[in-house]
């Protein structure tokens, strides 16, 4: 006989084990079936470098997870391979406030593993792990509802209501709700970052040229591994590619604790060949993302143009069988294991490089069960849900309402790469690495996490949230999967209350539970950029800018509206930026916005066109503006069409482009 509950969540990742306890907590029965082994997900699968962005509104049980963290490492007893005072106040503090909070956000993948072990303990919650839905007919329905799942092993379990809380979204597939895989085209939704994205590609890329050709210089010899033949494909269109996987491996320099490099079976050295030759080239930041955890550990992610992504391999993950998706795991597997392999052993790897990574080797406590390599493959996405309410770009920036918000979000907007080709010079190129800053904290409307009333009245989906690809990037964050699990149990429960489907539950009762439970759906802190409408003048915002050449948006949430741009620090006059403005005749004090840092340039050349007229100024970018925000550089008479034009040519560091400022002289 099946077994009955109020609310059955499918996955045991981190957002699945935060529904659960929502739910006891709400008086409701609850199980976690799961085809997962250990519970957390990636939490506990590797990354404990924490992406949380503005931690200030990550609330609700996903920052009691993070305040068992500080419990955690408070204790003496948890630092068994190096001194808290060693490790100093990294992940102690929160960023937003530069004090010490309750909570800890870097961690090492065991005490995550044990805190989510804990919880299903401390609130009785009955978890049958390596229980593999059924996708074909293991999802029954009636009436619009899910009735009970059944998983391969042959077992059922009856629910009233139930969550997918899987980063692959198997139930919501198998229970006939839409989805979409890849990127969209930036035309679907009005979006400006999505589909292909060649243009922007410019973190973690090859910066110096790479040959990929098989015998260097002679296309007729072939390609490397890892580099397809064909053109990346329109700017800005769709296509099926999935943002490349990778493990977030846990490594230590410490001797006693450290394991050998593993050589895995089926290394072939060619497949690093072009990663040799960047190498070879010069490239030195094959370190740059050790990340430091406690006890001398890392959270080692991608880094660079050749790295732990394995670009371009995933493209059948999403809606591949269990053995295609065990097989491509095994191949990202391989394929970072040898690299590592590859850079200690090899002997036609730079000697300093190969030394320093021989000082390295997984830690022996560590995935113990699965010879010290993570349990959890990076899913940075998979498939995504279309419901009434799809996410894009411009909720994230706010540009459109999100009128029932059950949870926040804010790291950037980060894709990783998804391809790699060669580019018009005949060099290796990667595309699709996009990384923007959304401009503050942005609410997740409610819509993106339950499907069509039509499709299934009892489904709640916190992970395969609708959104648009490049949207996803940033609400693709472990704390906001807690924050977003949280919120789908308790719109579970409380539609049980009312005999609702999840689509009819009324916002105004959700949101005052949300509230109660700390939830935090709105942010109450000022701002770090400040708003256009708060200043005098005319002020042209750097979107309003005529610009030429590459600029680049900042990741760092400061300045005027949505943030500011910068050149590279090229310093070759190819990028030039225009702000233009129609004056009434008259005197204008003209300011330039900036934020200043010591990478700036220190000589800005900045040119004032006015009519036949034109002056001329330099401008010191890393002295901290005057006027907050903004540098004056002088009064001029003006009127009619003018224009301030900021280049790079001959600088000394970062160009920075924010806004300019024509103040009236009263």
């Amino acid at each position: 006989m099946a077994e009955t509950h109020d609310l059955l969540v499918y996955g045991g990742t981190s957002a699945g084990i935060s529904a659960a306890v929502q739910a006891k907590r709400m008086g409701k029965t609850v199980v976690v079936v799961c085809p997962d082994k250990h519970l957390g997900g990636l939490s506990s699968g590797g990354l404990g470098w924490t992406d949380s962005g503005k931690k200030h509104v990550i609330g609700g049980i996903s920052r009691e997870f993070y305040a068992r963290v500080r419990d955690h490492y408070d204790e003496d007893s948890a630092w068994n391979w190096q001194t808290r005072a060693d490790y100093g106040s990294r992940g102690f503090l929160d960023s937003d406030t530069t004090f010490p909070e309750d909570t800890m956000w870097l961690f090492e993948p065991h005490v995550a593993e044990g805190i989510f072990e804990d919880l299903v303990k401390e609130y009785e919650i009955p978890v049958h792990r390596d229980e593999w839905l059924d996708r074909k007919k293991g999802v029954r329905k009636q009436d619009g509802r899910i009735v009970s799942i059944s998983t391969l092993s042959g077992k059922t379990w009856e629910a009233r209501m139930f969550i997918d809380a899987t980063y692959e979204g198997d139930l919501l597939d198998s229970a006939g709700v839409g989805f979409t895989v890849g990127r969209e085209g930036n035309a679907k939704y009005g979006e400006t970052l999505n589909g292909v994205q060649t243009r922007r590609a410019r973190s973690h890329q090859f910066d110096k040229p790479v040959d990929p050709y098989v015998k260097p210089g002679d296309p007729s010899s072939g390609l490397l591994p890892r580099i397809h033949g064909n053109p990346p494909g329109e700017e800005g269109g769709p296509d099926h590619r999935m943002q490349a996987y990778c493990f977030r491996t846990c490594m230590t320099n410490h001797p006693e604790n450290r394991m050998p490099w593993p050589k895995p079976d089926g290394y072939d050295p060619l497949q690093y060949e072009l990663g040799l030759r960047y190498l070879q080239a010069g490239w030195i930041g094959v370190f740059n993302k050790f990340d430091p955890l406690p006890n001398r550990k890392t959270d080692t992610n991608n880094h660079g143009g050749f790295s732990f992504d394995n670009i371009g391999y995933n493209y059948d993950y999403p809606e591949g069988s269990y053995e295609r998706r065990a097989e491509i795991i095994a191949e990202h597997e391989t394929y970072q294991k040898g690299w590592l392999w590859f850079l200690a052993n090899d002997p036609r790897v730079p000697k300093d490089i190969q030394q320093r990574i021989n000082q390295w080797g997984l830690a022996k406590d560590e995935f113990i069960d699965n010879g010290h390599w993570p349990h959890q493959l990076y899913i940075r996405e998979a498939r995504r849900m279309i419901s009434d309410f799809v996410i894009t770009e411009n909720h994230l920036r706010r540009l459109k309402p999100t009128p029932r918000p059950v949870g926040m979000g804010s790291y950037n907007m980060d894709s990783h790469h998804v391809q790699r080709y060669v580019d018009e010079h005949g060099h290796a190129r990667n595309e699709g690495d996009i990384q923007i800053n959304p401009g503050g904290p942005y609410p997740i409307d409610y819509g993106a996490i339950v499907p069509k009333k039509e499709e299934c009245e009892n489904l709640l989906v916190p992970v395969c949230v609708s959104s648009s690809h490049i949207a996803y990037g940033s609400i693709r964050m472990e704390p906001v999967f807690m924050i977003l699990g949280q919120s789908a149990a308790t719109a579970a429960c409380l539609s049980l209350d009312r005999k609702l489907a999840v689509q009819d539950l009324p916002y105004e009762v959700l949101h005052e539970r949300l509230v109660a439970d700390k939830q935090v759906l709105e942010d109450q802190r000022p701002g770090d950029f400040v708003g256009l409408k708060s200043l005098k003048g005319i002020v042209i915002d750097d979107e309003k800018a005529v610009r030429e050449g590459n600029w680049t948006r900042s990741n760092i949430a400061a300045g005027v509206h949505r943030g500011y741009q910068h050149d590279g620090a090229k310093g070759d006059g190819s990028a030039m930026a225009t702000f233009t403005a129609e004056l009434e005749p008259g005197e204008y004090e003209i300011r330039i916005g900036y934020t200043a840092l010591e990478n700036r340039a220190t000589n800005v050349p900045v040119t004032v066109v006015t009519g036949r007229e034109r002056e001329q100024f330099t401008l010191n970018q890393r002295r901290k503006p005057a006027q907050g925000t903004f540098q004056p550089i002088g009064r001029l008479m003006l009127g009619g069409e003018t224009k301030v034009i900021l280049s790079n040519r001959d600088t000394d560091g970062h160009v920075i482009i924010d806004a300019v400022q024509f103040l009236p002289v009263e």
